[in-house]
């Protein structure tokens, strides 16, 4: 594993420090902690969408963006390294681009892997560009850590399948342009397959968009029907009932984008300020916690130079995702925790000052991020059978075809 920059990486920091330095408006060097959109579906969230969707494009016109994608697909062509760089760069700036996240961390990645070529042509570019934004539409009420369970039927007409189903905790759904879609197209085959991959376009009729309101009171989720949707065949990526083995791209980049989020170590001084500001750092035990996060904190940047690391030698990120994922969740109880700690009483508060705003919302909103991309218990038995070599847990309907598996 590469622990330190090389010139050519020292380099390309500073470059990308500069740029950036020089393209973020002083507007949007905020230090919030909700993700910028706290108030979904409103104004200022259509506001921050607009500006995410500009900033995406400023980075296209100055070769910044898929800094990992290769030159043929629009990409920069560069190295795992670089994008972590950048990534962490662009953190410290508070650019708005999360909205973009599905698109060029996960869809973009699954395409290049298993699209055909003019699925490449159409799609890859506009993502780039900031045109285009992606939502994800996997987990099901009845399919979420076991994905495979999902029930959504595609049944096909033609050139096209007709697909009716549900859809749940689908970020961004409401302001998406297209979506990931996995569907059940042979009830006769055993779970893992008879699942199909495709791309649909989240203004076809028959798509009906609900949001969920969270305990923070923002409506990030989505619950998304899907009644009689006609998807064009042309629109399915990889084979036709061979759609696990593409879902398995996505959900690895997933992992992999969750568990390498960016901006941890600012997260960890704006904590530290919040306990000088409130005289807790005097506190032995509070030192002591502040302590284990910096060191965890350190960890994730040590497990994300591997994954990096990996990907700049042109392997593809494997189980090791998980065990980056499973850390970013741990991370993520262990600091909303101690902010509140910190805080008091204070924490209890949703409004009064900023910090004591900040954190509580954090703390209400970090379950989302815990739950997303697979649950603790699902990533344990990831690593526990694909990294450990434990045996597997016994899956009785593993092999029976899927009409036949009990559901409530």
């Amino acid at each position: 594993m590469d622990f330190n920059e090389n010139p050519e990486e020292a380099s390309f920091r500073a470059e990308a420090r500069a740029w950036l330095e020089a393209n973020v408006a002083s507007s949007e060097r905020s230090g919030a902690r909700s993700g910028g959109l706290t108030d979904a579906h409103s104004e200022a969230e259509a506001a921050h969408v607009a500006r995410a969707k500009a900033w995406q494009r400023t980075l296209y016109d100055s070769d910044w963006a898929g800094i990992t994608w290769p030159t043929e697909y629009g990409g920069r062509g560069g190295t795992g390294i670089e994008q972590g760089i950048f990534s962490q760069e662009e953190a410290r700036y508070g650019a708005p681009a999360g909205i973009f996240a599905v698109g060029l961390g996960m869809v973009g990645p699954t395409l290049i892997a298993h699209g055909t070529d003019a699925q490449k042509k159409r799609f890859l570019d506009p993502m780039l560009r900031g045109e285009e934004v992606w939502c994800q539409l996997f987990s099901e009420p009845g399919a979420g850590s076991d994905l495979a369970g999902l029930a959504t039927k595609a049944v096909r007409d033609g050139d096209e399948f007709i697909v009716n189903g549900q859809k749940v905790w689908t970020s961004g759904a409401h302001y998406s342009d297209y979506g990931i879609l996995v569907t059940r197209t042979d009830p006769d085959a055993p779970k893992h397959r008879g699942i199909t991959y495709m791309l649909v376009d989240m203004r076809s009729a028959g798509i009906e968009v609900r949001p969920l309101r969270q305990i923070t009171g923002a409506a990030h989720f989505n619950e998304v029907f899907l009644t009689d949707v006609r998807v064009p065949v042309d629109q399915v990526v990889g084979e036709i009932d061979d759609g696990w083995r593409v879902t398995l791209t996505t959900l690895i980049n997933e992992r992999t984008l969750i568990g390498g989020g960016g901006g941890g170590g600012d997260l960890f001084t704006d904590m530290l300020d919040t306990a000088r500001k409130l005289g807790r750092t005097d506190d032995p035990v509070v030192r002591q916690a502040l302590a284990t996060v910096h060191t965890r904190l350190q960890l994730m940047n040590y497990l994300g130079m591997r994954a990096r690391t990996a990907v700049s030698q042109g392997k593809v990120p494997g189980p090791e995702s998980s065990v980056m994922k499973l850390a970013y969740s741990q991370n993520s109880a262990l600091f909303a925790s101690l902010a509140l700690e910190i805080e008091g009483a204070g924490g209890m508060l949703a409004e009064g000052s900023g910090d004591e705003a900040d954190w509580h919302d954090y703390f209400l909103g970090h379950w989302g991020s815990r739950i997303g991309g697979g649950t603790d218990q699902v990533q344990r038995n990831i690593i526990g059978e694909r990294v450990l070599g434990l045996p597997g847990d016994i899956r009785v309907d593993k092999s029976v075809p899927f009409r036949e598996v009990p559901r409530s």
